[in-house]
């Protein structure tokens, strides 16, 4: 599916502004949308799965204009909403069972079918007869993406999918999005966690305040972060005065010294060695020397 959303805005009754002038081409694959939460994310989001509208501006799906055709578009759009929600009186597979029936046209034989497969897809199919209030929160996050996948969507749009799990749960929600990408889907993942994007995604886009901060690749917003990442070995005074000064990324205890990485635009201690930047540190750049925002 191929997305284009141009001038998008929106204000809201009271006059706040979540995201002014969008502008956007989103392919086939994994799209990363990046911000603080408060950036306008989740509004952008509820414009694209058709429950708001906008205020200003267009979006186009596959050359569809989402406002004249809403019903058509909906049939191709899988969502998960950052505050998904479960009926806890339902077995895992019963509420699966519950949501194809409500968003599609199968019958009771293709549809229990279907359920089966999207459970195993997810990694749930041994827990299908649990009660949906008894799984973990990492398997709840899990049964939000079946239900976003009923239907085989072409359009998979997520909001902050991965916030409160542990590493174990977020790696293995990453692997099952990164597969899934893979089937000529288009997946939008909406968060504030940057390594959701950086292992993911293929494009991106950064905003700030409802405004577009950066939009292009990780890679790109990498390199503009290349010989302003730096890495030294300082004791506890040293330490104190570089965090004081500049964004620390990280901070290794070493006996009495710390090992430090730390964002500067020149080389912040005679000592400093440059390293090779990741997506966390050029997300830092870019809020301290692009947008202004202090992290020190």
């Amino acid at each position: 599916m191929q997305i284009e959303i141009k001038g998008l805005s929106k204000v809201y009754p009271n006059g706040h502004a979540a995201i002014r002038d969008i502008n956007l081409s989103i392919g086939s694959g994994m799209f990363g949308l990046l911000g603080p939460n408060g950036a306008g994310k989740s509004s952008l989001m509820r414009i694209l799965v058709t429950l708001q509208r906008s205020t200003e501006g267009s979006v186009h799906m596959d050359g569809m204009e989402i406002d004249a055709n809403r019903n058509a578009i909906r049939e191709q759009i899988g969502y998960l909403p950052q505050d998904f929600t479960y009926f806890s009186k339902l077995r895992t597979w019963e509420f699966l069972d519950y949501s194809a029936r409500l968003g599609s046209r199968m019958g009771k034989k293709e549809r229990l079918k279907e359920v089966d497969r999207l459970l195993e897809l997810v990694g749930l199919l041994e827990v299908r007869e649990r009660m949906a209030n008894k799984l973990s929160g990492g398997m709840k996050r899990r049964l939000g993406i079946a239900q976003a996948l009923i239907g085989k969507p072409r359009l998979l749009v997520i909001d902050e999918p991965t916030t409160g799990l542990d590493p174990e749960e977020r790696i293995r929600f990453r692997n099952i999005l990164s597969d899934l990408s893979q089937q000529d889907v288009t997946i939008i993942l909406s968060t504030h966690i940057v390594g959701d994007i950086s292992s993911t995604c293929q494009s991106m886009a950064m905003l700030h305040k409802g405004e577009l901060a950066y939009y292009g690749s990780p890679e790109g917003m990498i390199s503009q972060v290349r010989g302003h990442v730096w890495e030294v070995t300082v004791d506890d005074q040293e330490f104190h005065q570089l965090k004081n000064k500049f964004p620390v990324i990280s901070t290794v205890p070493s006996g009495i010294s710390w090992e430090t990485q730390l964002i500067a635009l020149e080389k912040p201690h005679p000592d400093a060695v440059s390293i090779n930047p990741n997506l966390e540190h050029a997300y830092v750049f870019f809020m301290e020397n692009k947008l202004g925002i202090s992290l020190v």
